[in-house]
């Protein structure tokens, strides 16, 4: 592994064609930005990415944002309102407001940003050939599972019963990391125990009932409303004495033991590109998805010493970034 994140969108600002705002016809462009939070995984790498190649907000495009504050539930409504405004193209964040931006338009592009199978949710044909107006880019769901519960196991050799925490208000991208981690937790003899929780206080009570069941660590599934908490939940896993993953970096960050996460940095600036040859007259259908490439691990060594734990130095050795 090498050290990625913030040298992804270094490297494309400086590499990005900065003469593009003269190519431009003069029109100003309407982005709608859909995404369940306010603050998603790889959309401030988005908007640099798109400053990279030209587009300069208030001079050549609008962005329309449109954040859910973390239910779901309101993302078709959302989703409907960026249709009525017209806009241009829709980046849509994650699994469930892409689907909400697909069921609302047949005709307007939509730039998919961090979901995890475009394919298996109905979302796009193929990952070569998407086809209909649906392209943008993807994590691998399969690698996340099997990585977060091995670097469990590297830390804790004789780990058997691992609670989860999943969001069931996100319902087609967690099931579908639910299915990779039971597939990944049967490979490596692990008894899983999941745990639901929606919002705030949900996590508090999903808590509570880990205490009852007494797991020996801990899997957050990477979920919006978790990336907006994961102070919250950093704090009562290391009240629970559970060593941590979870497949954001912001958690091992915010004091959760590990991350294993794609580098939404570098899929934020590739979506850019997307809309980019959306906007110059490329047809979603026809524009590949591109699947993360560069993966990172962090490891929290100060909440490391905090549960008596030793990290391996096998492990440290290939993580991206040791928090001391």
């Amino acid at each position: 592994m090498r050290r990625i994140g913030v040298a992804v969108v270094a490297a494309s600002l400086a590499l990005a064609p900065l003469f593009a705002v003269a190519q431009q016809t003069g029109k100003i462009y309407r982005i709608g930005l859909l995404s369940p939070t306010a603050h998603g995984l790889g959309v401030e790498a988005f908007r640099e990415g798109l400053r990279a190649l030209g587009y300069v907000e208030g001079q050549n495009i609008v962005i329309e944002s449109r954040s859910a504050e973390g239910r779901f539930d309101r993302l078709p409504d959302l989703a409907a309102e960026l249709v009525r405004l017209r806009v241009d193209v829709i980046v849509a964040v994650v699994t469930q407001a892409s689907l909400a931006a697909k069921n609302a338009t047949t005709t307007i592009p939509i730039v998919m940003l961090n979901v995890g199978d475009p394919v298996g949710a109905g979302l796009v044909a193929s990952l070569a050939r998407p086809g209909g107006n649906v392209t943008g880019t993807s994590v691998q769901a399969v690698q996340i599972a099997v990585k977060s519960l091995e670097v469990l196991k590297h830390v804790l050799p004789k780990l058997r019963r691992v609670a989860v925490l999943w969001n069931p208000a996100n319902p087609v991208f967690q099931a579908q990391m639910v299915k990779e981690t039971e597939a990944a937790a049967r490979s490596l003899e692990i008894q899983l125990r999941m745990f639901g929780a929606r919002d705030s206080k949900e996590i508090d009570s999903a808590f509570e009932a880990m205490a009852r069941e007494r797991p020996e660590a801990l899997t957050v599934i990477v979920d919006p409303v978790f990336i907006d908490h994961r102070g919250q939940i950093a704090a009562l896993a290391a009240r629970s004495r559970l060593p941590s993953v979870s497949a954001f970096i912001q958690y091992a960050n915010a004091g959760g033991l590990m991350a294993y996460a794609p580098s939404f940095s570098e899929l934020g600036v590739r979506a850019a590109a997307h809309v980019d040859k959306i906007l110059k007259g490329a047809k979603p259908a026809e524009l590949p998805v591109e699947q993360a490439t560069k993966y990172e691990l962090v490891i929290n060594v100060k909440t490391a010493k905090a549960l008596g734990l030793t990290i391996p130095q096998s492990l440290l050795l290939r993580a991206d970034q040791v928090i001391e």
